[in-house]
């Protein structure tokens, strides 16, 4: 899972797609990093809300990292979105955790997770997230929507390293410690 997150915890503002927040750490060491990420994986699981606010961006952008978006194989869990149009698109509505344990097990590159919010809350107490890359973005909301949500129990993360961007910001790399 990769997600910027600001030092109160939210991971978008108080409306939806409300990052302009996300400016106070980007920029060429973060977009490197980005693609340096992106290296890794080979596909890109979104949940609906954050699926279509990607494709709404990524479709009109030009770049490298646009060329990457638009061409990785993408997977989006959704219970409500009746079809997924952006190129190399596949949709699943129903058992997602079992839908993402057999993609798990398909041989290849990482599988990443970028925003999704509802969609990692999902999946954490699965223990389906293997890994959590944070960067962590030195501002406070106030208010916004949370990155954490409630959990039936206790999980632990273990910290693998951390890098510090000249921005601020700090990329915290965990592992998932198991549940308690």
């Amino acid at each position: 899972m990769w997600n910027l997150v600001t030092l109160d915890g939210f991971f978008e503002g108080a409306k939806p797609w409300d990052l302009d927040w996300h400016n106070e750490v980007w920029g060429e060491e973060l977009e490197q990093f980005s693609l340096e990420q992106a290296q890794t994986a080979d596909t890109l699981l979104f949940g609906r809300l954050t699926y279509q606010g990607m494709v709404a961006y990524w479709t009109n952008a030009t770049g490298d990292i646009a060329d990457f978006m638009n061409s990785v194989t993408k997977v989006v869990a959704s219970r409500t979105l009746a079809k997924a149009e952006w190129n190399n698109t596949r949709l699943i509505n129903t058992d997602i955790e079992a839908e993402v344990l057999t993609l798990k097990q398909q041989p290849g590159k990482n599988i990443l997770i970028f925003g999704s919010a509802n969609l990692c809350a999902t999946l954490m107490p699965t223990g389906l997230i293997d890994e959590y890359r944070l960067c962590i973005v030195p501002v406070v909301l106030g208010n916004g929507t949370p990155l954490f949500k409630s959990l039936p129990e206790l999980l632990k993360l273990n910290l693998l390293k951390t890098r510090t961007l000249k921005s601020g910001g700090i990329i915290l790399y965990y592992i998932s410690g198991g549940r308690h």
